[in-house]
């Protein structure tokens, strides 16, 4: 082969797919992040992440682009901007405090550097992901993936697959009960 090609995902019928291809990119997401601390202009994420001005431009140009930062003139001789959240990108917020919530969790075993804390009164805040309707705790082991209204072949096989496994599993024993058992 002549050199690894980037796989696009954007026209993948995946919504985390679709999403990788807007923010999977680990700059982006530190951008993000700094930009929900009130960072909005090019040298302040420069100064924040300590980033090449050639690739903080390619991430703003493309965020831009994605429709997650608006460019903002805010100096006109010499032209200087800002990058401000869109609402697509204030909508990213959950996603950076559960990121942000994981990291502290699994990836920290000297303890947390840095905690997400409540404004008002700096107490800890421990982020969990609820059902809009019913307010209640959305856990991997109580959802299943179900076709939306475009369909595509590529979804309906993976689901097929899925529910093939899914099914499989129902049959067999939770892993804690033959752990248990061992014991």
């Amino acid at each position: 082969m002549h050199g690894m090609q980037r796989t696009r995902f954007e026209d993948m019928p995946c919504p985390v797919a679709r999403s990788l291809e807007r923010v999977g990119e680990w700059w982006s997401i530190l951008i993000i992040r700094d930009a929900f601390q009130g960072l909005t202009r090019f040298d302040e994420f420069q100064q924040s992440l300590q980033l090449s001005p050639t690739i903080l431009t390619r991430r703003l140009k493309y965020l831009v682009e994605s429709g997650i930062f608006e460019k903002r003139l805010y100096n006109p001789r010499p032209a200087r901007y800002e990058y401000l959240l869109t609402e697509r990108g204030t909508d990213l917020f959950p996603v950076i405090a559960a990121l942000f919530h994981w990291g502290n969790q699994h990836f920290a075993p000297e303890g947390p550097a840095v905690l997400l804390v409540d404004r008002r009164t700096g107490t800890p805040v421990e982020p969990i992901l609820l059902d809009r309707h019913s307010g209640q705790p959305i856990r991997a082991q109580d959802v299943t993936l179900a076709a939306g209204s475009v369909r595509s072949d590529i979804i309906n096989q993976r689901l097929a697959l899925m529910q093939g496994k899914q099914s499989d599993d129902a049959r067999q024993p939770p892993h804690s009960i033959e752990l248990q058992k061992e014991k």
